[in-house]
This record gives structure tokens, C-alpha cells and sequence, in this order.
């Protein structure tokens, strides 16, 4: 990338770029809608239920994957733009090795343990056995999908991730209702969708368009550190979500009991696939930041940093004005119970909860700001506030001193504090001189 990139030029590759990555994230994202939506008809509260308690184990298995591939790929560009051609193959080699030694121990612990991870997750008797099927599927194809997209070929990343995810809609529905596999249906697509989309950016390595290769090389964990130090915050950002159900299930099974949870199940899984959108823009950007710093042009990585909180800042007003006004009618669509109770609890939340967009995205985006420019410090910041220490103690004492209320606040309100504290660590970065390492 030339460091004499004009602006309009600039803004070019960065719409190329987000709006491929935020097509896949969404597809990525929108099976996940499509498992809430068929769970619901098909096996009601409870399988709602059951599926709400389940993603937060996929949420860290996920985010597993996009610490080990965006920090890897982090890594890759900055190498590549510097002509380090050797070192960037020996990150991708790191990387993958990496990458089936933790799908090893998650695949065991899949096997062995997911009756204890349920009943640790809080699934009581009714949905007990929902639960422990859900967890016994892990498949991830994070890795390979990062460094595609950092190859220079967002457009075949966004293929993969829209592929497996349509592939996994279609199977929901064909595995829940006509094949009756209940649960069970939902585990089998979500489990398929990354091999699909394996399948579907396999060619880009047959016809050798890559430029990344396996090179043999030592294990060096230095290496390892600086690719898992890098990618942190993304595992972190993606595990929030994931943290966030956990305690929220917590409080809202003593205080609703299941309905409430399945409720909840409505608003978290909306949230996921809001979130994706923000992390498809900020996936989107990496390679650009990335690169653009590797070759020393902070001009170009500011600039990027601006069109990415500008989208930001577009969609969040998009997703809260549609789901404000549609908040009755979105609800509706996963109560197919029709449990009043459901009903109201979810559109209370849906608008309360939803509040926290613009914050959540400004975090997501300034997280990756930094550990693209490799200041990882900040971001671990961020993201641990936003995922562990400022949301857990807010969802308990509001909970506490307004019920659901003020559970539906502490999303919002932890991120606003968050969001505050990532502007002051922004604004004191601008003193520091960006040299890549």
C-alpha cells in the first residue's frame, strides 16, 4: 500500500474492505439468528433456553479462533509490508500448529465435560439435556479465513463466511422440522457451516494464489506470545458476549425464572449479530492499519481509524432507530408461544439494552486500532473492561436495585464508562511515535 495513497483512494479500498468483511460477519452471524429462530418453533421456551445457555461456550471457542487468526494476521501484514517474507510464513506456520493443538483440547473437553459445562452454565432439568447436545460441537475456521482476508482477498473470506452461514440456515431448517432431530438438528448445521466454508476457499491454496506457505521453522514462544498478545483483545471482545449471558442468565433465572432467560435469549442473540457487524469493520480495517503501518504512514491509519468509526456510528443509529420502533414486532418473531410474558419482558429490554450500540462499536473499533499498530496494552484494557470488569459488578448492582430494569442498563452503561476510558487512552497514544517492531 503506497504511503501516497490519496483520500479518495484510501476511502475506496477501505469501503471494498468492511463492506465484504461486514457481509461475511453478518452471514457469520445471522445462522446463529437462524438456530434462535427454528429452536423457538420448533421446540419453544425451553429449547430457547437451551440454546441461550449454550453460546457463550461458542462464543470462547470462537473467539479462540480470532485471537489466534487476528493476531496472527496482524503480525503477517506488518511483516509482508516490511518484505519479511520468511518471518510472515513462519507466523502462519506458528498459527495453524497453534490452531489444532487448542481445537484438540476443545474437542476433548467437548467430549468429556460438556455435562458439568451445562450444569455450570445453569441449565436445570428442563433443558438439561438440550444444553449438553449443544455443547458437544466445535469446528472453527477463523484462521484460515484471517489470513485470507489479509492475503489481499476479502472477497473470498466474505464467500467462505457467507456460504457456510446460508449453508447452516438451510440445514437448521431441514434437520429441525422435516429430518424432527429437535436440538440436535441445530448442533449438526452449526457443526457443518465451517467445513462448508473451508470447502468454499479451498481453491485459493490449490490454484496457489496465496502468498503465505508453510515453512518449516522452530516453535518459538516468543512467537506464539506476541501472536497470542496481539490477538487477545479479539478473543476477549468476542468472549464478552459470551461473559455478559453468563451472568446476565444468572441473575434473570432468579429473577424471571426460564421465560425470562428465553427472553433474554431474543435480545442476546440480536446483540451478537449487531456486534458481528461492528467486528466485521473492524476486521475490515486490520490489514489496512496494519499494513499502513508497517510501511510508517500514520496519515493513512488515522484516516482508516476515521471511516471506521464514521460506519460505526451510521449503523448504530440504523440498528437502535429499527429496533426502538420495531421492538414489539421483533419480539413476536422468536415468541412463538405467544407467552406474554416473553413478550414484554423482551420489548422492554430490546429497547434499554440496545442503547449500548455506538459505545460497544467505538470500543470494538479502537481496541483493534491499537493491537494493529502493536500497542496491545490499551486494547487489553478495553476489552477486559467491557467483557469482565466493569460489566459484572453493573450487572449485579443494578440488577439488584432495579431488577430487570437495570439489567437491561448495565449493557449500556458499562460500555459508555468503557467507551470514556478508550478515548483517554487514544488521546494519549497520539504522543507515541509508531515504529513497528
Amino acid at each position: 500500500m503506497s504511503r501516497k495513497m490519496g483520500s479518495s483512494k484510501l476511502l475506496r479500498t477501505f469501503l471494498k474492505y468492511i463492506s465484504l468483511n461486514v457481509m461475511g460477519m453478518i452471514g457469520l452471524s445471522c445462522y446463529i439468528l437462524a438456530d434462535t429462530f427454528f429452536v423457538s418453533k420448533g421446540l419453544g421456551a425451553n429449547g430457547l433456553a437451551a440454546l441461550n445457555l449454550a453460546i457463550p461456550v461458542y462464543s470462547f471457542i470462537h473467539g479462540s479462533g480470532l485471537m489466534i487468526g487476528m493476531g496472527a494476521g496482524t503480525k503477517y501484514s506488518i511483516l509482508k509490508s516490511q518484505r519479511k517474507n520468511e518471518s510472515a510464513d513462519h507466523v502462519f506456520t506458528s498459527a495453524f500448529i497453534l490452531t489444532l493443538a487448542l481445537a484438540a483440547v476443545y474437542v476433548l473437553l467437548g467430549v468429556f465435560t460438556s455435562a458439568q459445562i451445562a450444569r455450570l452454565l445453569g441449565a436445570n432439568e428442563a433443558v438439561f439435556e438440550m444444553s449438553k447436545t449443544y455443547l458437544q460441537v466445535i469446528m472453527l475456521n477463523d484462521l484460515l479465513l484471517c489470513f485470507v482476508r489479509n492475503d489481499g482477498a476479502p472477497q473470498l473470506s466474505m464467500a467462505g463466511m457467507i456460504g457456510g452461514s446460508l449453508s447452516n440456515i438451510v440445514l437448521d431448517y431441514i434437520f429441525i422440522f422435516p429430518c424432527g432431530m429437535g436440538i440436535f438438528g441445530a448442533v449438526l448445521a452449526t457443526g457443518l457451516a465451517p467445513v462448508i466454508s473451508i470447502m468454499i476457499i479451498s481453491p485459493f491454496f490449490f490454484k496457489k494464489k496465496n502468498t503465505f506457505h508453510f515453512r518449516k521453522c522452530r516453535i518459538s514462544a516468543q512467537r506464539l506470545a506476541g501472536i497470542l498478545s496481539s490477538g487477545l483483545p479479539s478473543l476477549i471482545t468476542e468472549v464478552a458476549s459470551g461473559i455478559v449471558m453468563i451472568v446476565f442468565n444468572m441473575i434473570i433465572l432468579k429473577l424471571e425464572g426460564n421465560v425470562g432467560v428465553a427472553a433474554y435469549g431474543v435480545i442476546a442473540n440480536l446483540s451478537l449479530v449487531v456486534t458481528a457487524i461492528y467486528t466485521g469493520i473492524a476486521q475490515g480495517i486490520q490489514p489496512l492499519m496494519s499494513t499502513s503501518y508497517g510501511a510508517g504512514s500514520r496519515r493513512q491509519i488515522n484516516a482508516f481509524l476515521r471511516y471506521g468509526l464514521g460506519a460505526v456510528l451510521i449503523v448504530s443509529v440504523i440498528v437502535y432507530g429499527t429496533l426502538f420502533a420495531g421492538a414489539d414486532s421483533v419480539a413476536a418473531i422468536f415468541n412463538s408461544e405467544n407467552n406474554g410474558m416473553l413478550q414484554q419482558i423482551a420489548v422492554v429490554g430490546l429497547k434499554i439494552y440496545f442503547l449500548g450500540c455506538i459505545f460497544a462499536g467505538f470500543n470494538i473499533v479502537i481496541s483493534i486500532y491499537f493491537t494493529s499498530t502493536e500497542f496491545a496494552l490499551p486494547a487489553h484494557i478495553i476489552s477486559l473492561g467491557r467483557g469482565f470488569i466493569v460489566i459484572i459488578p453493573a450487572a449485579f448492582a443494578l440488577g439488584a436495585a432495579a431488577g430487570m430494569t437495570g439489567v437491561w442498563c448495565a449493557y449500556p452503561v458499562s460500555e459508555l464508562i468503557v467507551s470514556l476510558i478508550g478515548a483517554g487512552l487514544f488521546a494519549a497514544s497520539q504522543k507515541r511515535i509508531h515504529k513497528p517492531t
